[in-house]
């Protein structure tokens, strides 16, 4: 067993490497180019590159305040091995397609060393309901922000724009519906059901029911319960992982005041930078995960940004940059992350 999981450890590793050749590779400007925008970042990459440090702490305490609850007691696991595992995980995600979905087996994989591996699964799938959860509510919150700017006329209210945010409002809305769902009574069955509909898949989904049903009921009974026992878990991991989104709107902050961008400067036009900040995200994200099935994204994360900061207002050319840099953040993070999984205990 400790054979094949260096196995798949070293499988991980090396698909993380890939991904950095293939952003890398991928880049939309030239090298001449790319190097320009860097330079022109200059120093402001130190904060945007190290605020994220101060992210993955909020998704790390996010997922334990999850194990805990989970597991009904203290988390067996240090926070700092929780941290590694929560860096690396993430840039598994950003390098593998169908939504970002690579650093779940591998966080799996890891916490099962800690805890049993029926609570390590469930953990895992918690938190990534999380995760998913958090960003609902991130975009849901932002059109409320958005309309208090539109109030003080600092945005702009079209039919167009009515329109589209009606639908993001009815998106969210069901998809909280469908998430206290999956939170009432587990989501690992549903799961199984909907790829037992996929042609040619029913037999194979039979065969794994009948060999895990009961780890499988024991899983969802551990995800149900997360939200009727422990409801203080529950809050705490969403409060944190919503408090992530917002931390790394300063990312895009950073790139816009070093554009000049700044409202007026003080400390109100610092105020109504960062909320446009959290905008730019929240449409972005948006945009990125409804085409989430590319690998790293390529081009959705780009398009997002121009069309995000095109809509207040703002020049493309500062779209792009902000794109490139957060590219540049990307890959950089996941060389760390891939450099951390070769960490020992």
């Amino acid at each position: 067993m400790k054979w094949t999981k260096q196995r798949l450890n070293n499988l991980f590793f090396f698909l993380g490497v890939a991904a950095c050749v293939v952003m890398l590779l991928t880049f939309d400007v030239s090298f001449v180019e790319l190097w320009e925008h860097i330079c022109h970042a200059g120093y402001w990459l130190i904060p945007i590159i190290g605020i994220w440090i101060f992210v993955y702490a909020l998704n790390a305490l996010s997922w334990k305040a999850t194990i805990e609850g989970n597991i009904g007691g203290k988390m067996p696991v240090s926070f700092w091995r929780l941290y590694r595992l929560t860096i690396t995980g993430y840039a598994l995600n950003y390098a593998t397609p169908v939504g970002g979905l690579g650093g779940e087996p591998y966080r799996i994989m890891e916490l099962s060393k800690d805890i049993d591996s029926q609570h390590a699964t469930s953990s895992v799938i918690l938190y990534a309901m999380m995760h998913f959860f958090a960003h609902f509510w991130f975009w849901f919150i932002s059109i409320f922000i958005y309309l208090a700017l539109v109030l003080v006329g600092d945005m702009p209210m079209t039919t167009a724009i009515g329109i589209i945010l009606s639908v993001i409002v009815v998106f969210c809305l069901l998809a909280f519906y469908l998430f206290s769902k999956g939170y009432r009574n587990g989501l690992v069955k549903y799961i199984l059901g909907v790829v037992a509909k996929i042609p040619g898949l029913k037999k194979w989904t039979l065969r794994f029911w009948a060999r895990h049903s009961k780890a499988i009921e024991n899983i969802d009974e551990q995800i149900a319960s997360l939200h009727h026992q422990d409801k203080g878990a529950f809050y705490k991991s969403l409060l944190l992982e919503y408090s992530s989104r917002v931390v790394q709107s300063l990312e895009v902050m950073f790139m816009l005041l070093l554009f000049g961008v700044d409202c007026g400067g003080g400390l109100g036009g610092l105020t109504l930078t960062f909320l446009h900040s959290i905008l730019i995200v929240a449409f972005t994200t948006l945009f990125a995960n409804l085409i989430g099935f590319l690998p790293m994204q390529l081009g959705v994360q780009e398009g997002g940004f121009v069309l995000s900061i095109a809509a207040l207002g703002l020049s493309a050319a500062l779209g792009i940059f902000v794109s490139i840099i957060c590219r540049v953040r990307e890959i950089i993070w996941i060389a760390i992350g891939m450099a951390l999984m070769k960490v020992t205990r």
